[in-house]
């Protein structure tokens, strides 16, 4: 009976010499006492390396080796073998040529898979050795939502579309998925729920044009598009949508917004859902809010630089006053202020917010919703929650004077307040107070801190690399450097982990703004927000474009990113 490549490796490697006697002799005892696989004792006591295992057993073996990482097969290949198959086998296909099926193998000696594989897609296999490593990454790379929603829509047809009418708010995706017999349109919605919370997407677009229906998911800042269901599938995919919600279905003409929440991969996840009409039906947006990050919400790993972290953390701790923190849409606001909350929470501080809508509930914290239907403005809601005796008061955004002119009196009134803005820096908050009519000597008074920020996408470790970056573009970034000293520059240069974008994950960088004496004269003169800005420069402030070019420095995101989200000093 043929030898499997677990027994067959010790004598393979220290014939050619990868491995010496002894540290086999070591390995198979610690296999004996321990237990596992010989190929993993070798590497994890480092007498070789995972490479050059596999080379060794390529060349014993005259069996190509591959790199997973340089392939990426069409979904056509992906589909001759399923997912779970690919998995119990450790084996996933490549490429076919003709009739012949390439097969990346752990362990390429095993015959059974071989055959199986080669009954259930009907060609003939031609194995290729891969390292375990490679092939768990490719296995969640190459059965993508491409290839999965591919083979769910396959046998899908306009006459099996079904809706059913389900108004429960908590929905167990993992306990649908287990079932055989649900329609195609509640698996095909399941499906763009799960891929989103398994690539980290922070939006969902469903989206209709005349011929066609798009599918996009919004990761590290980017939309990416993928394959979506046929344009016939359309109504019913949107009326999924929002019974989940609890939306009216029946209702196409107006904008709708609802929320909804799963249970996916053993933890919850929010949904906040936009419905808006458009010329070839209703464009569907949601938004992914997923708690299990706000859990592990860190303010020092917010994205602060050190001194500003300093100031920050000393103005959440002050017993009254106004904390602003300002950005355009999908810049981070709301987080910090989340991660500021999560300081802020004890038991003997009440904490109440007021927003539109409510995006994570938190334990222990009184969160209002804003409903401008039935006059529940923010305006009208911090009025109400002045009643509430609150220590700290959180406002999701101050859009008007009305609603300014409260969360300003409630900070000089013995509260502690956090609110955002949409401006473009943190000086120019100011005078966005002073433009919406409340008067300086009230700014002056009442503001502790104001932090700008923005998000960029981080450097793929995986794929990160060294480049030469020209002096011409260093210096058009305002990079500086001493004689001799050129900073290094990085870029991913793209990946399957990454899926050939070269970043992975998104970070912060805030520049932050404290209220003191000097600013106050500033403000009491109605200085401008340029004139601010200079004079907290001259007292150490970094600006967004110098708190971003400290991040490239230290090789975590690139001068690309930066100069995409910062203005010029």
């Amino acid at each position: 009976m043929a030898r499997s490549l677990e027994e067959e490796l010790p004598e393979i490697l220290v014939q050619d010499g990868s491995v010496t006697a002894d540290q086999m002799e070591k390995a198979v005892e610690e296999k004996r006492i321990a237990g596992g696989r010989i190929d993993h004792i070798l590497v994890k006591n480092g007498f070789v390396s995972e490479k050059a295992l596999m080379a060794s057993i390529a060349v014993h073996l005259n069996i190509p080796p591959i790199d997973l990482g340089k392939f990426r097969p069409s979904p056509d290949v992906i589909e001759l073998v399923s997912r779970q198959v690919a998995t119990f086998y450790q084996a996933i296909p490549v490429a076919r040529l003709k009739n012949t099926l390439t097969l990346a193998m752990i362990d390429p000696l095993n015959v059974l898979a071989i055959d199986d594989i080669r009954l259930i897609s009907g060609l003939e296999v031609q194995p290729a050795i891969c390292s375990e490593k490679e092939f768990r990454e490719a296995l969640q790379n190459f059965y993508s939502s491409k290839a999965s929603m591919a083979h769910l829509l396959k046998d899908a047809a306009p006459a099996a579309v079904e809706v059913k009418r389900d108004i429960d708010q908590d929905i167990n995706i993992d306990e649908l998925i287990e079932q055989t017999g649900q329609v195609s349109i509640v698996k095909i919605v399941n499906l763009m729920l799960v891929q989103a919370i398994k690539e980290r997407a922070s939006d969902i677009h469903i989206e209709p044009f005349e011929k066609e229906l798009k599918l996009r998911y919004r990761v590290d800042g980017v939309l990416h598009e993928t394959t979506a269901p046929p344009k016939h599938m359309q109504n019913a995919i949107i009326s999924r949508v929002k019974i989940m919600s609890n939306l009216d279905i029946a209702e196409r003409r107006l904008p709708q917004d609802g929320r909804f929440r799963i249970k996916a991969h053993g933890r919850e996840v929010d949904f906040r859902v936009s419905c808006l009409p458009t010329s070839f039906g209703e464009k569907v947006v949601l938004r992914v809010l997923d708690k299990s990050g706000l859990e592990s919400l860190d303010i020092t790993k917010l994205g602060f630089h050190e001194q500003g972290a300093k100031e920050f953390m000393a103005a959440i701790s002050a017993p009254y006053g106004m904390i602003l923190i300002t950005g355009p849409t999908g810049s981070g606001k709301s987080t910090t202020l989340y991660a500021a909350l999560r300081v802020i929470n004890k038991p003997d501080v009440n904490v109440i917010t007021v927003e539109d809508p409510v995006e994570y509930q938190m334990m222990g914290i009184n969160q209002v919703s804003v409903n401008a239907e039935i006059g529940l403005s923010f305006a009208a809601g911090l009025r109400s929650i002045l009643r509430q005796d609150p220590d700290v008061i959180m406002v999701g955004e101050i859009r008007d004077l009305e609603t300014a002119d409260i969360a300003v009196k409630s900070a000089l009134t013995g509260h502690l307040v956090l609110s955002t803005l949409h401006t473009n820096d943190a000086a120019s908050a100011i005078t966005r107070l002073d433009d919406m009519g409340i008067e300086p000597f009230l700014i002056s008074s009442s503001t502790l801190l104001v932090a700008a920020q923005r998000l960029v996408r981080r450097i793929c470790r995986k794929c990160k690399k060294e480049i030469d970056a020209p002096d011409d573009i260093l210096l058009n970034a305002q990079m500086r450097w001493e004689k001799g000293e050129k900073p290094a520059i990085f870029h991913g240069a793209g990946c399957p982990s990454c899926k050939g974008t070269g970043y992975s994950g998104r970070m912060a960088l805030i520049e932050v703004i404290t209220v003191d004496d000097d600013v106050r004269g500033l403000i009491m003169k109605r200085a401008t927000g340029r004139e601010i800005k200079l004079a907290a420069m001259k007292r150490g402030m970094k600006t967004l474009r110098m708190v971003g070019l400290d991040r490239v420095r230290k090789g975590e995101t690139t001068l690309e990113e930066v100069m995409r989200v910062t203005a010029a000093d």
